[in-house]
C-alpha cells in the first residue's frame, strides 16, 4: 500500500480506536474514582435520558459517518498534492504550526455552529438535543450526536481544519487522536488531580459539564481546546468546584462574565 494512502488510513481509523480504548479507560475505572465525579452514579442512571446500548450505537453510527468524510477528504486533496506529499516531511517548527491553526479552526468552527445548534429551536429539537439526552456527562459518550448534528459541528470542523492547515495526512494522524482525546476529557465527569488538561487548558471537564446542566445550556459552547470565543461573546459562565458531603464534586455556576 502506499504510504500516502496509509497514513490516510490511519488517521481515519486510530482516532476511532483510541476513542474506544480511552474511553473504556475511564469507564473500566469507574467505581476507584468516585471521589472525582462531578455526578454521583445515581444521577448519572437517573437524569440520563438514553440507555447506554443507544449511545453505543449513536456513536458507531455517528464514527462511520466521520471516517467516510474522512476518506473523501482525503482523497479530494490527494487529487491536487499527491506530488507534494511524497516530498520530504515537514519539520517539526511547521507541524506545530498547523497544529496551531487546525485548533484555532477546530475552535472558531465548532463554537458558532454548537451556538447556532442552541440558539435555533428547530435546530436543536432535532438535531442537537441528541447529544443533550447525556445531562449527566461520561467519556463514551463525547460523540453521541444526531448524525447530521455531528457533520455539521465535529466532522466538518475536522475537514475545514485539516484543509486550512495543510497538515499531512501523518501529522493529521496525531492531530486528530490528540481532538479525540480531549473530546472524551470534557465529557468524563471527573476532575483528577494529576489530568494534564486541566493544568494547559480552560475547557475542561467542569467547564463543559456546566453546559451540560439547563442553567448553562447557553453558556460555555467551546469546545474542544479553548474558551476564548465565550470570552469574547460574553456566552463564557464562571463556575466553582465544591465537595459534595457524599464524596465527589460539584459543579456551581458563578456569574457570568
Amino acid at each position: 500500500m502506499d504510504q500516502i494512502v496509509w497514513d490516510q488510513v490511519l488517521a481515519t481509523f486510530v482516532p476511532i480506536i483510541v476513542y474506544w480504548l480511552y474511553s473504556g479507560l475511564y469507564m473500566a475505572f469507574g467505581s476507584s474514582t468516585h471521589k472525582y465525579r462531578l455526578h454521583s452514579k445515581k444521577e448519572e442512571d437517573t437524569k440520563n435520558l438514553v440507555p447506554m446500548n443507544k449511545v453505543v450505537k449513536g456513536v458507531l453510527l455517528q464514527q462511520s459517518l466521520q471516517s467516510s468524510v474522512a476518506l473523501l477528504s482525503f482523497w479530494i486533496t490527494s487529487m491536487t498534492t499527491k506530488s507534494q506529499q511524497q516530498q520530504q516531511q515537514p519539520s517539526l517548527l511547521t507541524t506545530s504550526k498547523q497544529f496551531l491553526v487546525a485548533m484555532f479552526v477546530f475552535d472558531t468552527w465548532q463554537y458558532f455552529m454548537h451556538r447556532i445548534m442552541h440558539h435555533s429551536r428547530f435546530l436543536y429539537k432535532h438535531l442537537h438535543s441528541w447529544h443533550h439526552r447525556l445531562i449527566v456527562p461520561y467519556a463514551f459518550g463525547a460523540q453521541y450526536n444526531h448524525p447530521i448534528d455531528g457533520l455539521l459541528i465535529e466532522t466538518a470542523s475536522g475537514a475545514v481544519a485539516f484543509l486550512v492547515s495543510g497538515m499531512s495526512p501523518r501529522a493529521s494522524i496525531f492531530f486528530f487522536t490528540f481532538a479525540t482525546i480531549k473530546g472524551i476529557d470534557d465529557h468524563c465527569g471527573l476532575m483528577l488531580p494529576w489530568n494534564p488538561f486541566h493544568v494547559f487548558f480552560g475547557n475542561n471537564a467542569a467547564y463543559h459539564d456546566v453546559h451540560h446542566q439547563l442553567y448553562g445550556s447557553k453558556y460555555n459552547f467551546s469546545q474542544p481546546f479553548f474558551v476564548v470565543w465565550d470570552k469574547v461573546f460574553g456566552t463564557y459562565m464562571s463556575y466553582s468546584i465544591e465537595m459534595r458531603e457524599e464524596g465527589g464534586f460539584e459543579v456551581r455556576p458563578v456569574k457570568k462574565e
